[in-house]
């Protein structure tokens, strides 16, 4: 009975260490398991951080390309109009100055021409001369017909809205050209801003395959830990019971044994020998007396 114990006991501390170790191991993962899911909640917040900010960015851009769409159709109505007035200026132009010669147009684009070769161009003295008197000969006529212009009313009317409907074409032309740069770097920004989420949440879903790993391993940890404490319990149970058998055991022995001797004091008494007092307590408690 006493080795049977011992050896209980042994298994019962066996199982013990077992059920404390898991435990251990399963309290290092499960706090290993929290950092891993306040990583995960922090990398995830990040990624709807910067996902609002990409959506200002799509909602600016968006925003900028309706002021493109309204000053393009600006940029085109006042282009017609130039057109319109390049025309009208033509007109008025061929009914109010004598139609000798090349259009000024013409004039100045000959007369750009021969200013461009002049710079570029290695020239002899009397070829250099010939062009010398070219520029001076279109010069000359290019400031007698703008005076012709200037000198007509009609004319200089028209040249003048035709100017000022240019300078509103052009100027809705810049704001397309600002609006749609604007309109790209909110795009750029939100095409940046939407990389970066999706590298931040490759980083959330990582920490969120830890975490399961994590806690799987936990998990497992724990049911080893109640399967050896529950171990702990039979043995704890079988113990209790064996020594309680023990005890009861040792009782019956004991009271057997009280009974023998309290006979053999009995039958000395009954021999009419003296008895002491243990002798007479013996009895007493034996149920002889």
């Amino acid at each position: 009975m006493t080795e049977l114990l011992e050896e209980l006991e042994q298994k019962r501390q066996l199982h013990n260490v077992e059920a404390e170790k898991h435990r251990r191991v399963r309290d290092e993962l499960n706090e290993k398991t929290r950092e891993w899911v306040d990583k995960r909640d922090a990398l995830n917040a990040r990624v709807r951080e910067l996902v609002d900010q990409a959506a200002q960015q799509r909602e600016a851009r968006d925003q900028m390309n309706d002021k493109v769409a309204e000053v393009k159709e600006q940029r085109d109505h006042w282009n017609k109009i130039v057109n319109d007035l390049n025309e009208n200026v033509s007109k008025i132009k061929r009914e109010n100055l004598p139609r000798s010669g090349p259009p000024i147009s013409r004039l100045k684009r000959d007369l750009k021409n021969l200013e461009f070769k002049q710079m570029t161009s290695v020239l002899s003295k009397d070829k250099e001369q010939s062009l010398i008197e070219q520029i001076a000969s279109l010069q000359t006529q290019i400031k007698e017909r703008e005076k012709a212009y200037n000198a007509n009313d009609d004319v200089k009317n028209a040249i003048k809205e035709l100017r000022e409907a240019k300078e509103k074409a052009e100027g809705y032309h810049k704001q397309v050209s600002e609006h749609a740069e604007q309109a790209q770097a909110y795009h750029d920004a939100m095409i940046a801003l939407y990389e970066q989420a999706d590298a931040v949440r490759k980083e959330a879903d990582a920490a969120q395959e830890s975490f399961v790993a994590n806690k799987v391993k936990a998990d497992e940890e724990h049911r080893k830990h109640i399967e050896n404490i529950r171990q702990v319990h039979d043995y704890d149970k079988i113990i209790a019971g064996m020594r309680q058998k023990a005890r009861k055991a040792k009782r019956r022995e004991d009271e057997i044994m009280a009974k023998e001797e309290a006979e053999k004091i009995f039958d000395k008494f009954k021999a009419g020998e003296k008895l002491s007092t243990e002798d007479l307590m013996a009895l007493q408690k034996s149920g002889y007396l």
